[in-house]
């Protein structure tokens, strides 16, 4: 029975770490396929049919996002490429130990047969078993008999067992090599595709230098915009800081008329928010998910713009500051939350017709702009990935479809991608 156990646990063993090794075989794969799909569908979002510089400076910053993104594709094949490796080497090395068994069993069974074969008669049995000088020793040679049939069988049925955990070892490491030879072709596939968009780039990046002062106008055009967006969140934030303190202090007054004490309540600083305890509990949660949370828009994406002062790939002196992020995707997709909150401000600047939300979660807000049409109002209460509205798509740029994003914790500018999971 001890030996039966001893089988039963190295053949549990054995298969559950086949398991691990081909689950995570299969979600490098699922990763990797995933983000293969995204870049695929990202790359029909390039043609323009505009032929001024605000079409091409949207093409460039496509093919920009779509370059990051390839080379971060890139990056991750890379990784698998080194984790593979690693499976590789522990597959052979679990392998080698299991040959080292197998060879070992075989010895011994060998051995065990050979004994057998030179007593192998009924007659020398008896014989050994009844030349004993007691009882107690006739006892003991006749479980030792017993015990050594019982042994012989145990290490054939072993040796059939390991030998399968041979086989299945070696056909798991054929799978792994397997997968890193298709890897390694689709890693030189990737870079091809990587240095045509490059050529691309630089070749429209190429045209642009030429048209220096119709980029100048329209970024210059492109940070006035940026900026009344950006004064109206501000504007409607410093309300909402004062809405709360309000708020808080007519809360302190009832509570001190209801005291029987004459504590007077502190003043709360204007420049916080001043939060319930569920605006607490919520913004704790916040906190905690950073690098957690969902990408703000459904479907595909690219993020063409990143946060802070970035300079254009492919162009000399020309900057661009972005308080957030712009996400492109495909036309009709929706912006979602990132997180549970409650919708503070919907509203349109300048005649544009676009709508921007902000919602607050605890002291955090997240700020979705450019949507054709919202979803939700002033004060409702949203949950994490609820569709907030449809993001607007510019029929005159080829239905161009991008989401500005920005995140800040009270006034402070924050920037989002480290708190997005990808």
């Amino acid at each position: 029975m001890r030996w039966l156990l001893f089988l039963l646990i190295c053949s549990i063993g054995v298969v559950d770490l086949s398991a691990q090794s081909s689950k995570r075989l299969k979600d490098l794969e699922k990763k990797r396929l995933t983000l293969q799909k995204e870049i695929q569908e990202s790359e029909n979002t390039l043609k323009s049919t505009r032929k001024d510089v605000t079409g091409a400076l949207n093409n460039l910053a496509t093919l920009n996002g779509q370059i990051d993104a390839r080379k971060r594709y890139i990056r991750i094949m890379t990784d698998d490429l080194e984790s593979i490796n690693q499976e590789i080497g522990d597959l052979e090395k679990q392998l080698g130990d299991l040959e080292v068994e197998l060879g070992d069993k075989k010895r011994k069974y060998e051995a065990s047969v050979q004994y057998l074969r030179k007593n192998k008669t009924i007659e020398e049995k008896l014989l050994f078993i009844f030349s004993a000088q007691d009882l107690n020793q006739t006892y003991r040679r006749l479980r030792y008999v017993n015990e050594y049939a019982t042994y012989q069988r145990l290490q054939g049925q072993e040796i059939l067992t390991k030998q399968t955990q041979v086989n299945q070892k070696k056909e798991e490491l054929h799978a792994t090599r397997a997968s890193k030879e298709r890897l390694l072709r689709e890693r030189e596939h990737e870079q091809q595709k990587l240095l045509t968009q490059e050529k691309a780039q630089r070749q429209l990046a190429s045209g642009l230098q030429k048209r220096q002062k119709e980029i100048e106008a329209e970024l210059k055009k492109k940070r006035r915009q940026a900026s009344q967006l950006n004064n109206q969140i501000d504007k409607l934030i410093a309300e909402e800081i004062e809405r709360s303190r309000k708020r808080a202090a007519a809360e302190a007054r009832k509570r001190a008329t209801a005291s029987t004490t004459s504590t007077t309540p502190k003043a709360t600083p204007m420049s916080e928010f001043v939060m319930s305890d569920e605006d607490r509990q919520l913004s704790g949660s916040f906190a905690t998910n950073r690098g957690k949370l969902p990408i703000p828009v459904t479907g595909a994406y690219t993020i063409v713009s990143r946060y802070g002062q970035n300079t254009v790939d492919g162009l000399r002196n020309v900057k661009l500051e972005n308080k957030g992020i712009d996400i492109q995707t495909q036309p009709g997709a929706q912006a979602r939350a990132v997180f549970d909150g409650e919708v503070s401000a919907v509203f349109q600047y300048q005649g544009t017709g676009m709508y921007n939300i902000l919602l607050r979660h605890g002291n955090y807000i997240s700020i979705y702009c450019n949507l054709s049409a919202a979803s939700v109002k002033k004060g409702d209460k949203v949950k994490t990935r609820q569709s907030l509205g449809t993001i607007f798509s510019d029929k005159q740029d080829n239905n161009r479809t991008v989401l500005h994003f920005q995140l800040r914790k009270e006034k402070a500018l924050m920037n989002p991608e480290p708190w997005l999971r990808r």
